[in-house]
């Protein structure tokens, strides 16, 4: 008799935690999905990697209500009195449990590695550059060289949309980092060696619409490294073409 109302509880436990988190988790991917978490992306590595945040967001979204509401149900439901020293009852393993713990948790980690290999395929699978530049980094500013025309810039870096750019990037006194946060593409600048990294801008734009239009240095180089930024302005080819004819004249 009291094994069985044992189970009832136990059965109204199960119940009550699984509906508060299907509740929890419904309305947690609603606002996942609704809510952009992003900074303006403006390249097709930006979406690539933003996809996968998505997709890895939505599948840790019922771990991290699960977890949330199994803890707070417990602490609310099961917590002792301030009176209560005795120890709880003992616990014993359940075999069936573990089990079916092991094998959910291994299904999610592999859920949860799949985009990103996903992504970095997309990212391997990147065609021959039309274009290149050359980035210098140097306490504390960026000098774009645009291989080909010979024009050297640095006040801003301006590129062609929809256009595959390959950046060489090296440095002439410390390590920095070249990263544009608007294509999330981050590579360091190591003195005597060259780093490449590649990006295809994909929406025309500037430092004045959104502020991740920019270079910026993501690398500790010393006193001035908040300073070390350039903005960034993607235009149409036909613009670009007619700034570096106008910037060469």
């Amino acid at each position: 008799m009291g094994g069985g109302a044992l189970n009832n509880r136990n059965r109204r436990a199960l119940i009550t935690v699984g509906v508060i988190w299907a509740i929890a988790t419904a309305v947690a991917e609603y606002l996942a999905v609704t809510i952009d978490l992003h900074p303006f992306g403006a390249s097709r590595e930006a979406r690539i990697i933003d996809e996968a945040f998505d997709l890895l967001l939505y599948l840790a979204v019922p771990v991290f209500t699960f977890v949330v509401v199994v803890v707070g149900y417990s602490i609310a439901r099961h917590r002792a009195g301030s009176d209560d020293e005795l120890d709880g009852p003992p616990i014993r393993t359940n075999r069936a449990f573990v089990a079916a713990w092991v094998v959910v948790t291994s299904i999610l980690t592999v859920l949860l590695i799949i985009p990103g290999f996903v992504g970095l395929d997309k990212l391997a699978a990147e065609p021959d550059p039309d274009m290149v530049i050359d980035v210098q980094a140097e306490q504390w500013n960026w000098t774009f060289t645009y291989v080909g025309s010979g024009l050297t810039t640095e006040d801003t870096l301006v590129l062609p949309v929809d256009t595959r750019i390959k950046f060489r990037i090296t440095a002439t006194d410390v390590i920095h980092s070249f990263w544009i946060p608007a294509f999330r593409i981050k590579q360091d600048a190591v003195p005597g060696q060259v780093t490449e990294t590649l990006v295809t801008p994909e929406v025309i734009g500037s430092f004045g619409d959104d502020p991740v239009m920019r270079v910026q240095c993501a690398e500790l180089c010393g006193l001035g490294h908040a300073r070390m930024w350039t903005k960034v302005e993607v235009m149409s080819r036909a613009d670009f073409d007619a700034w570096i004819a106008a910037a060469g004249a």
